[in-house]
């Protein structure tokens, strides 16, 4: 079973994309959390989770059950999805 996945992401960001796309063809369902998106306490509160996570607030900041994962990095992906 996979566990749960939150990706904070940027809207525009490349590496974010590239991220998102990795984990749809893992067939790994993710919840996206676009924090350029949000206003208000919304975006704040995310803003303050991801600074828990990723003190450098850099994106995308993925995480996988208790594994942060901080940018795309295809193999860190994987091995906490446990695919290898």
């Amino acid at each position: 079973m996979t566990p749960p996945i939150r990706v904070y992401a940027i809207s525009t960001c490349i590496h974010c994309k590239r991220a998102k796309e990795y984990l749809d063809q893992c067939g790994a369902p993710y919840e996206p959390i676009h924090v350029d998106l949000l206003t208000g306490q919304e975006r704040s509160d995310a803003l303050t989770e991801v600074k828990k996570y990723n003190p450098a607030q850099s994106f995308p900041t993925i995480i996988i059950g208790d594994v942060v994962i901080v940018g795309f990095r295809q193999n860190e992906i994987a091995s906490a999805l446990g695919i290898i």
